[in-house]
């Protein structure tokens, strides 16, 4: 089945060449994630990125390129931190929700636009700080104004690079753009994994490798089945007629993820729980012996495995649920109903309804945040038992979410294409 699926794939010509141009993208991607900005010692960089968690996480969002100082090292974040920023201002301002929400396709592109403008003053700034803290830190030399300068512009150039390399895909590929290049981002690394375990090899320690890899693939099962988990809530229609037509009087469902929230509240928890350790390391080179202390004693207490993996699942949990309140309104879903003539059987619409939704949210959204806290802090605890630090991505973290969610929906698309095929010929 899959290999007659497969056959069809690259038997027709649109399909075949949509994917092609897609790897050809790919191929771009890798190949300037290699090419460095100037003046740089490479093995002290990497030898930076090794040990410091946070960035190592940062590396492996962009394939590598940020442990090179590639031109491309801050991958898409200013664009998709730009795309956050802009959904965030929708709550703010209300003339940009009604651009977003109200304005159409028309109203989508131009809140696009803003955001591509605003990837520009993010990069700077970004890319700014990024070679300053290196620069702190002792990951690299010390850049003169004109050095610095040009970098900032070399790296932001990067970025809006890439930017459209994404949106070439969206538009002449199949897929996310930005999610594609994300997800080959985090796949480049795997010949690098496999390369290090197989010099790494020790019989001896062949349980531990069966049993991470048989938890990486239940890890993976799990991720499959709660990202495609739906809690459908009965949707009816009632009957109108108009001229000589009558319309409705058909039922449906309603979809609620199990997981709505994607892994955007990794991300935050993350980005919140390393925060402090960074701002401890910059007060550890001071001559303040008072924050010298402070800010070792602060490092040691956070380095605690247990204190780690504590906080990361409650941060996790409690941004699960934040995220979705904000993405997900039940009141604007119960107006929309009601206007078109849906209600929820045994619920009256309009209030009620958004209640009702509400309540069913929360449920739903209690299971889903602690599938997501517990994917979190898995790699930690499958490490710590098998002692196998390679493949971390395979047993849980950001990284498998966005592979698997990015596999999924990739094939959901390619699937309507071969179905869109298969009308075609009636």
């Amino acid at each position: 089945m899959w290999f007659s699926k497969l056959i069809f794939i690259f038997k027709d010509k649109q399909l075949r060449n949509k994917i092609l141009f897609v790897l050809f993208i790919f191929a771009i991607f890798r190949l300037i994630a290699n090419i460095p900005i100037a003046g740089i010692d490479m093995e002290n960089l990497k030898r930076f990125f090794a040990e410091n968690q946070f960035f190592g996480l940062l590396n492996l969002f962009v394939g590598g390129a940020l442990s090179n100082l590639s031109i491309i090292m801050l991958g898409l974040g200013p664009y998709i931190t730009a795309t956050i920023i802009m959904q965030l201002l929708t709550m703010i301002f209300p003339q940009l929700e009604k651009i977003y929400k109200e304005e159409g396709e028309a109203g989508k592109k131009r809140f696009n636009q803003y955001a591509r403008i605003s990837t520009v003053p993010l990069a700077c700034i970004q890319s700014y700080g990024m070679l300053i803290l290196l620069q702190r830190q002792g990951a690299i030399s010390h850049f003169s104004f004109f050095e610095l300068f040009n970098a900032i512009v070399t790296i932001t150039a990067g970025s809006l690079f890439l930017m459209w390399l994404g949106e070439l895909i969206s538009e002449k590929g199949i897929g996310n753009g930005v999610s594609l290049l994300i997800f080959a981002g985090i796949v480049a690394q795997v010949p690098a994994d496999i390369r290090q375990f197989a010099l790494g090899w020790d019989f001896s320690h062949l349980p531990s490798y069966v049993f991470f890899f048989l938890m990486a693939l239940l890890i993976i099962f799990a991720i499959v089945y709660i990202t495609e988990a739906r809690r459908n809530i009965p949707v009816s229609y009632a009957k109108r007629v108009r001229g000589n037509k009558m319309y409705g009087g058909v039922s449906t469902y309603l979809p609620i993820n199990v997981n709505p929230a994607g892994v955007i509240p990794i991300i935050f928890a993350l980005s919140i729980l390393l925060f402090p350790s960074m701002v401890a390391n910059f007060l550890a080179s001071g001559a303040d012996s008072f924050f010298t202390n402070f800010a070792k004693s602060l490092t040691q207490f956070l380095q605690n495995p247990w204190v780690h993996g504590s906080l990361f699942f409650i941060l996790v949990f409690v941004f699960t649920f934040f995220y979705t309140m904000v993405t997900f309104d039940p009141k604007a879903i119960s107006n929309n109903l009601q206007k078109m003539g849906g209600f929820v059987p045994g619920v009256r619409p309009g209030r009620s309804t958004a209640e009702f939704l509400h309540k069913i949210l929360y449920r739903v959204l209690c299971i889903g945040a602690i599938f997501l806290g517990t994917v979190a802090v898995m790699p930690s605890i499958i490490q710590g038992i098998t002692g196998v630090t390679t493949f971390s991505f395979l047993i849980g973290g950001t990284a498998l979410l966005i592979v698997v969610s990015v596999v999924l929906d990739l094939w959901r698309q390619v699937k309507a294409q071969m179905e869109m095929r298969e009308y075609e010929k009636f």
